[in-house]
């Protein structure tokens, strides 16, 4: 990780629109992750706001076009459209690769399940990794040409500040020898969230593609802390009340993925970690912001790809 971190003229209290404002994206496509609500809507509606053509990919295909037709700008070359995608569900991964046509400028990996009960999908895979990771490797992985096509793309991956809570658990990633933990299944989804960027934005430089990754903050409004109270006695638990976390609404909690989808201020930047709309300083025990040193290490997102490859590649050859 740099010493010298890239700071810019936003903060923790910075909206989505506000980092979106003169950005210019009428010439712009975009693909967001678990935009029929929370920070992922307020993400696409920001770009689309812009000027960007932004594609929700969504479970619910009814539930998504009601969402695009509520965040489609009223007037401007804007718009929003709706497209099936089910991260867990890889032939829905593959048939969204497969319907995309021509260049992407923006893929913003925002989708997410936290601190969930213990379930697996179809291929035995933990829920959390299987959506928080494996679906979005497979879904950027797959849709890496157009992505180069772009000749400067941006991909942005929504990660967490739980993510230093623990490693990727390499030997037992889907919990089938130790006994389940959903915030251990969780904070090892988010720093493969983050080790993710970091191999993306080796291997992909060559193509022009940016890989960043990022923690939004906490947000005060958002389905995603639906689980919170059915675990909230486990001892991997982050402290709610911590004074250490950036609460956030919405607006506020989408702006550092605009930011790094959008935002000239981070043209050509790769392979780091944001919070509060600048990149974040290292990690330090006690304090709940930063970046942990296992979810920047080179050595494990190398791993981690591989590991997620095999993953994949034996799903796609059993019958």
């Amino acid at each position: 990780m740099t010493d010298n971190l890239i700071t810019l003229p936003f903060g923790a209290r910075t909206t989505a629109a506000e980092v979106a404002a003169g950005t210019g994206l009428g010439d712009r496509r975009a693909v967001v992750t678990g935009a029929a609500s929370g920070i992922g809507r307020e993400t696409a509606r920001a770009l689309a706001a812009a000027g960007a053509e932004v594609t929700i990919g969504v479970r619910d295909l009814a539930t998504g076009t009601r969402v695009a037709r509520e965040i489609t700008p009223p007037s401007g070359p804007g718009s929003v459209h709706a497209a099936p995608l089910d991260l867990t569900d890889q032939a829905s991964v593959r048939s969204f690769v497969a319907a995309w046509q021509g260049p992407l400028h923006m893929l913003v990996l925002n989708a997410g399940v936290m601190a969930a009960p213990l379930e697996r999908t179809v291929e035995g895979w933990e829920l959390q990794f299987a959506t928080n990771h494996l679906g979005h490797f497979a879904l950027a992985t797959g849709l890496h040409s157009a992505l180069a096509a772009a000749r400067g793309a941006r991909v942005v991956v929504v990660s967490s500040v739980g993510h230093v809570n623990g490693d990727v658990l390499f030997d037992d990633i889907n919990f089938e020898r130790q006994p389940y933990d959903p915030w251990a299944a969780y904070s090892q989804s988010k720093t493969a969230n983050v080790l993710f960027a970091v191999e993306a934005s080796r291997r992909w430089a060559p193509d022009r593609i940016a890989v960043n990754a990022l923690n939004p903050g906490r947000i005060t409004t958002t389905r995603l802390g639906r689980h919170i109270g059915d675990i909230s006695n486990s001892p991997t638990a982050f402290d709610a009340t911590s004074t250490d976390v950036s609460w956030k609404d919405i607006p506020q909690g989408a702006a550092t993925s605009v930011l790094l989808a959008a935002s000239p201020l981070v043209e050509g930047v790769t392979g780091r970690y944001f919070e509060d709309c600048n990149e974040a300083a290292p990690h330090r025990p006690g304090i709940r912001r930063g970046v942990a040193a296992h979810a920047m290490d080179p050595q494990r997102a190398a791993l981690l790809w591989q590991v997620s490859l095999d993953m994949l590649q034996a799903a796609a050859a059993t019958p």
